[in-house]
């Protein structure tokens, strides 16, 4: 598509000059100043230069791009192995409860949601009520720091 219309715009101008022309520093005028290619900051950069050299060294060995480094490897695999032994262990913990525990935890669960229950029953009961509720409060309060 793209050639055809540079052909059509070609034979569309009779006089013989085409709408696209080429650069002029290429015909070596000595006036105008070259432009020069801009650097690519990735490839600049020193950790890129670093893994191209790395890829280049591995490459002359034969050593495929899929392949780590040993210590990767070595780091690699004891974290793997380490992953695995914490879950034995979390697995093997929940094995052991005795069903003293268990009983214990349930009964905490219980307590926990009667607690709750409590604070909802407390948050619809009236104003009056709770106003008082912490009037005896403080009278028994302060009709024990009388006594004393």
């Amino acid at each position: 598509l793209s050639a055809s219309m540079y052909t059509e715009i070609q034979r569309e101008r009779p006089d013989g000059r085409n709408i696209l022309t080429h650069p002029d520093y290429i015909d070596g005028n000595p006036d105008l100043i070259k432009p020069k290619k801009l650097l690519n900051p990735v490839k600049a950069s020193k950790s890129h230069q670093e893994l191209h050299r790395e890829l280049l060294m591995n490459h002359k060995r034969g050593l495929g791009v899929e392949s780590k480094p040993e210590l990767q490897r070595v780091l690699e695999h004891r974290r793997r192995d380490l992953l695995i032994k914490q879950k034995k262990e979390e697995e093997e913990a929940k094995k052991l409860q005795c069903p003293f525990e268990k009983e214990l935890l349930k009964r905490h669960q219980r307590l926990d949601q009667l607690e709750k229950e409590r604070e909802k029953q407390e948050d619809h009961a009236p104003e009056f009520i709770k106003v008082k509720e912490n009037l005896r409060r403080t009278s028994t309060v302060t009709g024990d720091e009388k006594a004393a």
